[in-house]
């Protein structure tokens, strides 16, 4: 019990400094400083319920034609995205549903609690893996109030595209613990708040969409082994910075100038936080400071794609070293839904066939952490994933971070 406890605060400490955490041998080649801790792997948890919701809107290739220089061969033969969802009902308007980062949530964690069999109140633990959420300070709490889950802590974790697999991995370490019984993890993203819209190459890219898993503890293993990264060396290679703005405020002398707080778009030339001046009334002339916001997402494209086609199939493969199984053992692949190319080429270097690959990039686009519980949905009650199936998850993105699981459903 204490070392389950140690390795989940070792878990999350590594994920605050920008460390490596892997159940197995780190082999990142451009990692400086890695940190490395063996475990058995598997956590006696098990999946139980699986929900998904996505807004309303739907914006297809041929509608962006009309926004950007760009038309569907070019985006789906480079992508393969044919329309995305955009939230478009944040307030909702006289006459308007409201529709947020939170509701779609709701919907799916409600819709994962109903195929769980369980009640709101038999859940203990609500984890929110976001980086856009409509709060600030974390939407969990709000989810879980909102499915009526009033026994639950409930909190939000970071962690960009992998942010579902981190979350599912933390939660799972409580559920091994018997420190609690059942959890449902959110996945879910608005990544097309931050997009820039005269950019063609990162406006075609991202959806809105949200996805939740039911764990529960169990007597036998439903995650089988699992595999976590982070490395800060590569953080300017995908980041959505801070981008402050003077402003002033009324303090002695010349003054101090601050920024008001408020987020930009994403691009793929991004920057940060962005800030508006403002002065208020000191004495003298006041202090300049920064206004808060954010700048649009900054992406280099090319390093992104060698990192995710390089660390994925190494991850993956010790996640399945972990849970002392092969990639034959494989019965689907589900990775972060970033780029098609990406998704084939993980599945040539490992050796998996198209046909175990589940995938709906085609329909939803990028919907960061939301992408893996969001296709996994689909994958379930199509019945293309039945009870006792293994299914190897893999998500990256942001930080940089990366990370796998190998979940055994139902």
């Amino acid at each position: 019990m204490r070392m389950r406890s140690a390795i989940l605060s070792v878990f999350l400490i590594g994920l605050v400094d920008g460390l490596a955490f892997t159940n197995g041998p780190s082999r990142t080649r451009f990692q400086k400083t890695a940190l490395s801790m063996a475990t058995s792997g598997a956590l006696n948890c098990r999946p139980i319920g699986v929900g998904s919701a996505a807004p309303k809107t739907v914006v297809t290739n041929d509608d962006l034609e009309n926004i950007v220089e760009t038309n569907d061969e070019w985006i789906s033969s480079r992508t393969g995205i044919s329309q995305r969802r955009l939230l478009t009902h944040f307030k909702g308007e006289e006459g308007e549903e409201k529709e947020n980062l939170v509701t779609i949530s709701q919907e799916a964690a409600a819709n994962a609690l109903e195929m769980s069999g369980l009640d709101a109140l038999d859940i203990d633990m609500v984890i929110c893996c976001t980086s856009s959420p409509d709060d600030m300070f974390g939407d969990a709490t709000s989810i879980a109030a909102g499915i009526g889950c009033k026994n639950a802590v409930a909190f939000d974790i970071t962690a960009a595209c992998s942010g579902f697999l981190f979350g599912s991995v933390t939660a799972g370490q409580f559920l091994h613990n018997k420190s609690i019984k059942n959890a449902i993890v959110v996945g879910a993203d608005a990544l097309s708040r931050w997009v820039d819209w005269d950019d063609r190459n990162s406006c075609i890219l991202f959806g809105d969409g949200a996805g939740a898993v039911v764990y529960t503890a169990s007597d036998e293993p439903g995650m089988l082994g699992y595999s976590a990264h982070s490395n800060g060396l590569g953080h300017d290679d995908l980041m959505l910075g801070y981008k402050g703005e003077k402003r002033m405020i009324a303090t002695p002398g010349e003054g101090t100038e601050l920024s008001s707080g408020s987020y930009d778009n994403i691009s793929m030339n991004g920057r940060g936080y962005k800030g508006e001046k403002r002065m208020i009334a000191t004495p003298g002339e006041g202090t300049e400071l920064s206004s808060g916001s954010y700048d649009n997402i900054s992406m280099n494209g090319r390093e992104v794609y060698k990192f995710a086609t390089r660390e994925v199939p190494v991850v993956l493969k010790e996640a399945l070293e972990a849970a002392n199984m092969t990639v034959d053992d494989i019965d689907w692949l589900l990775l972060h839904q970033a780029n098609i190319r990406i998704i084939d080429i993980v599945a040539e270097r490992l050796g998996i066939p198209k046909e175990k690959i589940i995938t709906n990039l085609k329909n939803y686009g990028n919907t960061s952490a939301g992408s893996i519980p969001l296709a996994l949905d689909e994958a379930v009650r199509s019945g293309q994933v039945k009870k006792g199936d293994i299914v190897a998850c893999a998500g990256f993105g942001a930080g940089l971070s990366w990370g796998s699981t190998i979940l055994k459903w139902g």
